[in-house]
């Protein structure tokens, strides 16, 4: 079939169907001739190749009447081979789309993907003449309208939000739903009954943009299975479609939104799946490598903030455009409700540091689409001064750390744990209380996806990290975790009870801080990933939800939790609270209490041997009075042996009821009459002002 190339437009980015053909534009920046190759319906047999006619500014393109949605295609970009002035065009290589809304699969490791020769002793100085079209997968052209009937994102608000982490797959891949391991399996009724009767309001989903299993892993008989290695921005990936087509995506999304959930995606703009100078060219590297990667001032070398290889240039305008229409593509086309950036601080780093408001962060922030969603910072890296915690700007929310080793350590009963705790629950003012920042933009995790989950945290005093091949060199070391008496899984009655009674104080100190919560998929039910802190690499029962194995208890205890955070606002604020006098009736809007019924004073607080907090929350001072919640909610984390607590006089009319008790987690509301309550060691206790 004889195929003729217009002129096209520059200005539609990427593969477009127009009803009557398609048109391709790719930006490349020190590209001298850019030729599309079209491919049979298989993907094996080249059966075009056309120069892109037209040339405007940086952009190159072209038009194919006649073409249609399913068309399979990739480009070959010719310029120079000068690795050390940063360039490495090689046209033998087939490259992807960066701008491609969908891909067949994953390169098939060979030497051909590689500029280079590999053997070589200069080795990327070298030019390979291999193609590599045959190893790898293909763009293919989409239309990505889809019906979406009314379908309504929740918008749930900040301070309303229980964030759930998940991997697609290890979510479904064992739970008897049609389609496990997929996009549609998350779409399944039994998936939407388990979250919707957990109470989350957010599934946060790891990458699921297209990505690369590295050739390492795979000679090692492993896989990328997290999924941090990003081969395109657009694509969703494809072991995650049933049938290969992105309205599966869609489905998914317009599904959850009908539970009333939203969809966050954990997304990777600060690097690439293609490495250093020795990684493949499959296709950044061979569109325009000076232009999409930062450079060392040896140009033949990567700046490497990332740990990754490379780090994406996002002072490059057509690369921050790149990225801005990736994600307004996610929220307008795929109807997502919010991102979790990866290794944030790369996103905010020029040549003099990490800056606030980086062309990034302002791009996002103007943007009239992006600046509704969430968005959410992993606030570090690798890289000088790649710490960020508290530093990025409103609307930013940011994974907080210290909320996390916080919490672990007070109940190990670390040296001085209880100052910490205290700076923790009340939404780490420290950190985010200024600029006008809420207390929501702490996100208060326990666990995540990196490191142990809730139940290895409370089994294994060390990492078990052997099945990644890496002699249990990988994985953070210091994880504040306590295997209570046995190391690893154990019959014993009394460790499992203790293991039981962490978990649960735990999740309750998680659920009951200012901030932003978020669960990790499976902590509610019990799974163990065997004491793997590392188990990114790990596409198998390590990681994968044992649905045939629930810890019901557990399961109704979080239930209670999430349900109690719901109904009471106190434990949920936007203002920052601390210890003001609240106008409406003088009270202070926070109190810390000693047991014996007075106030803590500056020597208790000093106390190393010091294992409670107990605390007094009502509404913030400053709060309008049409936002006024509650009267009083009374908590009590009591890290060490039984407590006899006076509690607060009430008002005429009202009662200490105490809501949860971890130590009895079944226990029916208990009233207080007289003013002095027993508190089981181990254990946190809830208390609510009410009614008598």
């Amino acid at each position: 079939m004889t195929l003729t190339i217009e002129r096209g437009r520059h200005d539609r980015i990427g593969a477009t169907f127009d009803g009557d053909g398609v048109n391709f534009a790719l930006f490349s920046e020190h590209a001298t001739a850019v030729e599309l190759c079209l491919f049979s319906p298989d993907g094996m047999r080249e059966t075009h190749r056309l120069r892109l006619p037209e040339r405007t500014g940086w952009v190159w393109h072209g038009r194919v009447p006649g073409l249609c949605p399913g068309q399979q295609y990739g480009y070959r970009v010719h310029g120079p081979y000068a690795p050390e002035d940063g360039h490495r065009f090689n046209p033998n290589k087939l490259l992807i789309d960066p701008y491609a809304k969908r891909i067949t699969g994953h390169p098939r490791w060979s030497d051909a993907l590689f500029g280079y020769n590999p053997g070589a002793k200069t080795l990327d100085l070298t030019f390979s003449t291999r193609d590599s079209a045959r190893f790898m997968p293909k763009c293919v052209v989409e239309d990505p309208s889809f019906f979406w009937g009314n379908d309504r994102p929740p918008v749930v608000p900040a301070n309303e939000s229980v964030i759930y982490e998940a991997h697609v797959k290890g979510l479904t891949h064992l739970a008897e739903v049609p389609n496990p391991g997929k996009f549609l399996g998350i779409a399944s009724d039994r998936m939407l009954d388990h979250l919707t009767g957990l109470g989350i309001t957010a599934i946060e989903l790891l990458p699921v943009q297209s990505f690369l299993n590295d050739r390492w892993l795979i000679e090692k008989k492993l896989t990328n299975y997290w999924g941090y290695q990003t081969l395109n921005f657009f694509a969703p990936e494809p072991r995650y479609l049933t049938n290969g087509q992105i309205n599966e995506f869609q489905h998914m999304v317009a599904r959850l939104h009908s539970a009333g959930i939203e969809v966050i995606l954990d997304v990777v703009y600060n690097h690439t799946c293609e490495g250093s100078e020795l990684g493949p060219t499959l296709s950044f590297r061979g569109i325009d490598n000076r232009s999409y990667y930062r450079l060392a001032p040896y140009p033949r070398h990567y700046i490497n903030d990332t740990g990754c290889g490379n780090t994406l240039n996002l002072d490059h305008p057509m690369v921050l455009r790149m990225v801005m229409d990736s994600l307004r593509y996610w929220v307008e086309v795929m109807h997502v409700d919010g991102f979790r950036f990866d290794l944030a601080s790369t996103l905010a780093r020029d040549e003099a540091g990490f800056q606030p408001n980086a062309a990034f962060f302002a791009a996002i922030r103007q943007d009239p689409v992006l600046n509704r969603v969430k968005l959410i910072a992993e606030p570090w890296d690798i890289g000088p001064g790649g710490y960020q915690l508290g530093a990025f700007p409103h609307p930013f929310h940011e994974w907080n750390d210290k909320f996390r080793d916080g919490v672990r350590r007070f109940w190990r009963r670390d040296h001085r744990p209880a100052p910490e705790l205290a700076a923790r629950i009340t939404g780490s003012a420290i950190q985010f209380d200024h600029s006008g920042r809420a207390a929501t933009a702490s996100v208060n995790f326990i666990t995540a996806h990196d490191g142990f989950n809730l139940m290895d945290l409370v089994s294994y005093s060390q990492k078990n990290n052997l099945a990644n091949g890496e002699n249990n060199r990988d994985g953070h070391s210091e994880n504040y975790s306590d295997n209570m008496g046995h190391e690893g899984p154990s019959d014993e009655p009394q460790v499992i009870q203790a293991r039981a009674l962490r978990r649960r104080n735990l999740m309750a100190t998680l659920l009951m801080s200012q901030g932003t919560p978020m669960i990790l998929a499976g902590d509610e039910i019990g799974h163990s990933q065997q004491g793997n802190n590392n188990a990114y690499c790990q596409d198998s029962p390590i990681s994968w939800l044992d649905w045939s194995d629930v810890d019901q208890d557990m399961l109704a205890f979080t239930r209670r939790l999430v349900a109690f955070r719901k109904n009471h606002p106190i434990l949920r604020q936007k203002l920052f609270l601390h210890s003001k006098a609240r106008s409406s009736d003088g009270k202070s809007d926070v109190l810390w209490w000693h047991p014996e019924g007075r106030r803590m004073t500056p020597s208790d607080w000093e106390d190393p041997a010091l294992s409670f907090v107990c605390v007094e929350l009502r509404t913030a001072s400053g709060t309008p009075a049409y936002a006024d919640l509650e009267d009083a909610v009374f908590l009590i984390f009591n890290a060490g042996g039984a407590l006899d607590v006076t509690l607060t006089p009430t008002p005429d009319g009202k009662v200490w009821s105490r809501r949860i008790n971890t130590y009895a987690p079944d226990a029916p509301p208990e009233r207080i009459a007289y003013g002095k309550l027993s508190v089981p060691a181990h254990s946190v206790s809830a208390l609510v002002l009410e009614n008598s």
